[in-house]
Formats: C-alpha cells, sequence, structure tokens
C-alpha cells in the first residue's frame, strides 16, 4: 500500500487509529517489525507498483465488468466444447437450493449442529446409489479426476499390489492427475486400443493383465465419446487375475445406458458436473465414488461417507459419519490418503438435480442428447473433406471429427469458426498426434436443431 495513512474499505484493519493500536497490544513500533527475521536482501523495500486503488463498490464493479466483457461466453457464442466439461441446461431450482445461507456458507461441521447439510448429502448419496446400482458413494472430491485416481489408490490398498492398467484413449488431464496421485509407488502400464473401435484391444489386455494388476480401469463412454462396447469382458478378464474393474461413467448418460456395475465394474467413479452445475473457470466440477456394501471396499474410502441412524428419541433419525475412524480426521497422518475439503455444495447441487429430473427425466435427457449427437454426425458426414468414423461405434454426446482431407489444422478451422461466433470442438491434435488433424464436438440438451444446422453450414463454409 503506497499511501499507508490511509484506511481502504476492502482491506481490514486498514484504518490508521486501528492499525496503532494493534501494533501498541504486539509491542510493535511499526509493522516493518513483523518481518524482522526476513533477511533485509529478501525484501522489496519499496513501494509495490500498482495503479491508485478503487475506492468504492461502483468503481470497482465497473471496472471488472470492462475486464469481464472481453471474454467470449456461451451467452454471446454458440458452444461445442466438452471434453470434460459441458454445458447442460441447470435448472433455476438448483441455484436457488445452493445459494441458500445454511448449505453456501456451511463449511464444516458435526451431526449434532448441521443436520441440514448431512441430511442433504445423505440424500444425494441414496439417489446416486440408484442411479449407479451401487450401495455407496462418497461426500463428492474435488472433481471427477481425483475421484478416478483416488479409487485406482483403493484397488492397490485392496489387492496389496502396486500396478494399474489404463486405456491409451484417456484424456492427458485426466492422465496428468491419475500419474501425481500414484508417482513413486504405483506403476501405470497404458493399453492399446482397437483401431476400429477405439475400445480396448482385448487381445493386448489379455497379454499385459498379469498377478501384479491391481485394478483395470476404463471410461464408458470414452474421453473420445465412443462407448466401450467390451465392458463385460474387460472386467471378467481383470477379475480372472485377481484386479478390480473401476470405470469412470457420466452420470447423465444412465438414463439410456447401463450402469458400470451391470457389466462387472467394482467401483465406479465419474463427475457430476452435467448434473446442474454451470460451467466455470475452474470450478463446477465435483467427483464421485462408488461401490458395492462391502468392508473390503468400505474401509479403503478415504473420504467421509453419510449414513442414517435412529437417535435416542423413537421415530426420530440423524445423519452422520459412516467408520469415520477410517479418515484422516480421526487418523491424522495414519489415513488411507490425507483428505479435507470436499465439494459438498456441488453434491446438495446434484441431489437437487436427481430429485427433480427422476427416473423418466434422466431417460428423456439421456435420449435428446443422443438424438442431437447422431443427428449432428450424420449431417456433417455430409461435408465433403470431413471424416466422423475415425472409430465406428456408437457415441454419447461426442464424437470425432477428422479435417486431415481439408488440408487445414483444427486451430485454423477453429479460428474461422469463432469469427462466426460459434466455439468449434477441442483441438485433439496436439495430445492425440496419431489421430492428425481431428477435434471433439459436443452436443447436449441446450443445442437446438437450428444450433446444429448453423455448426454444419459454418463447418462447410470454413472447410471449403
Amino acid at each position: 500500500m503506497v499511501n499507508r495513512g490511509r484506511a481502504y474499505p476492502y482491506i481490514p484493519n486498514s484504518d490508521p487509529t486501528i492499525k496503532a493500536q494493534m501494533l501498541k497490544e504486539i509491542d510493535a513500533k511499526s509493522i516493518e517489525d513483523l518481518y524482522n527475521d526476513i533477511p533485509k536482501e529478501l525484501r522489496l523495500n519499496q513501494g509495490l507498483d500498482l495503479p491508485a486503488p478503487l475506492l468504492s463498490e461502483y468503481e470497482l464493479r465497473r471496472h471488472v465488468e470492462k475486464i469481464l466483457s472481453q471474454n467470449y461466453t456461451t451467452k454471446q457464442c454458440l458452444s461445442f466444447l466438452g471434453a470434460g466439461c459441458y454445458q447442460h441446461y441447470v435448472p433455476a431450482i438448483c441455484d436457488e437450493i445452493n445459494s441458500r445461507g445454511e448449505f453456501l456458507t456451511a463449511y464444516a461441521g458435526e451431526p449434532y449442529d448441521d443436520h441440514g447439510r448431512f441430511q442433504a448429502l445423505f440424500e444425494y448419496a441414496s439417489l446416486m446409489a440408484e442411479l449407479l446400482e451401487m450401495d455407496v458413494v462418497n461426500v463428492p472430491t474435488y472433481d471427477g479426476f481425483q475421484a478416478a485416481a483416488t479409487a485406482l489408490r483403493m484397488a492397490c490398498r485392496i489387492t496389496g499390489r502396486e500396478k494399474v492398467l489404463l486405456p491409451e484413449t484417456l484424456g492427458q488431464d485426466m492422465l496428468s492427475k491419475i500419474r501425481d496421485y500414484l508417482k513413486y509407488d504405483i506403476e501405470i502400464g497404458m493399453l492399446k486400443h482397437d483401431a476400429v473401435t477405439g475400445g480396448i484391444d482385448l487381445q493386448y489386455l489379455e497379454k499385459i493383465v498379469n498377478s501384479d494388476s491391481a485394478a483395470v480401469f476404463f471410461e464408458n463412454p470414452s474421453y473420445l465419446g465412443f462407448f466401450e462396447l467390451n465392458g463385460k469382458k474387460i472386467a471378467e478378464i481383470a477379475h480372472e487375475h485377481g484386479a478390480i474393474c473401476v470405470v469412470s461413467v457420466d452420470p447423465i448418460s444412465l438414463g439410456v445406458i447401463a450402469p458400470p456395475a451391470r457389466y462387472g465394474a467394482d467401483i465406479v467413479v465419474g463427475d457430476i458436473q452435467p448434473l446442474g452445475m454451470h460451467m466455470a473457470f475452474g470450478s463446477g466440477q465435483a467427483g464421485f465414488i462408488a461401490s458395492r456394501d462391502e468392508e473390503a471396499y468400505v474401509m479403503q474410502y478415504p473420504s467421509r461417507l453419510f449414513g442414517i441412524t435412529p437417535t435416542s428419541v423413537k421415530g426420530e433419525y440423524g445423519f452422520g459419519d459412516v467408520a469415520y475412524e477410517r479418515t484422516s480426521f480421526a487418523r491424522r497422518e495414519e489415513g488411507n490418503e490425507w483428505v479435507g475439503t470436499a465439494a459438498a455444495l456441488w453434491g446438495i447441487t446434484a441431489g437437487v438435480y436427481l430429485a427433480l429430473m427422476g427416473p423418466q427425466g434422466m431417460k428423456d435427457i439421456g435420449e435428446g442428447i443422443l438424438y442431437r449427437s447422431n443427428y449432428a454426425r450424420q449431417e456433417i458426414s455430409k461435408i465433403h473433406n470431413l471424416n466422423v468414423d475415425v472409430f465406428r461405434s456408437p457415441n454419447f454426446k461426442e464424437f470425432i471429427i477428422n479435417f486431415d482431407e481439408t488440408g487445414k489444422k483444427v486451430s485454423e478451422i477453429n479460428k474461422a469458426l469463432l469469427e462466426r461466433k460459434i466455439f468449434g470442438g477441442k483441438d485433439l491434435s496436439h495430445n492425440f498426434p496419431w489421430m492428425g488433424e481431428s477435434a471433439l464436438y459436443c452436443f447436449t440438451e441446450v443445442h437446438t436443431k437450428d444450433d446444429i444446422d448453423q455448426l454444419v453450414s459454418a463447418l462447410r463454409e470454413v472447410v471449403a
């Protein structure tokens, strides 16, 4: 602060009188006395080169809004981006409930003083368990990537093994998080894909999986949009070698496709962002982990689990932690993993979304997404020099478009689309160079037929 004798509305205790009183209480002559243990050569010893402060709320609002107005968002442009964060419709009730003070401002608490939040999270877990056809669901982790990495560590603890197998079609963001979580003590093996379907090459899987494998992991639908058609066979191969089958799933797809539990998954993970959460700059993501109600699995969850139990008052029930003693909250450094803050508010939001939608609503939205993505794939396939059959498998929500025959780069095409106020697909050419100039396009229930037709028309112009 350049002017040290002035009070600023957004800096606590900046009033000179208050500062002087605080210094007197701690027997310091100046603020500089607080930094005497820091060597002088490490201190700046001059004021920061900052613009003049904004001293009114109105000025500050205008300043921030001017900066934000430079962004292109999905309010100004049509968006066909996905790849892990999706533009779904968010019912107004989701925002209404999650902005209530008792949920929005609650950070931590115990069953005796936080009944509402604990019950809401129990209801969320129950609804997710019904959707997934699993028994146990945790309080949300930060995102689906963390949930996947944690599930793989759980599998290693359960089996006593230190190697996991992942598909090479995995998104690089998820792979980076998994590598970071497992480094030092868990080996990662990559599974080759089938060139026709995109799914795991079963022959290669049978060749590489062995008694050292703790888990076989795959996504369904995959990061690249296609369905893994051999989920049951993959689970069988994993189980034959004593490995655990871990599957990542998009929960909004489960109104139209079978949940992973039906084809042999032992642990199911994913991100609940599609269930009532807006896209945001680094937030709006939350991961889930689900399994059967077996002690071997339950005791390896590092995060909190909420259950229901009768109280001392007849007919009254309470909500609280299940097997709290397994967590790092209880065991500190002896816990399975060190965990702290959870994305609990998003769990409550997803619970509201699922309660609102119900089984029929989830079926309807899943069918709507299938119709839109397949209509888009059909229409784009009619454009000369575009290939939408990179993998010949059914897809959900997303599929790949290859532009190699156009002679243009995805970056060029996306720039031209943006000039037409359209966000094109996720450029895959850097992370998946063997696909050439390809992009991942996403279609959800928010896209109308006119939106898709507008994209098709723009693509036809851009690649001509």
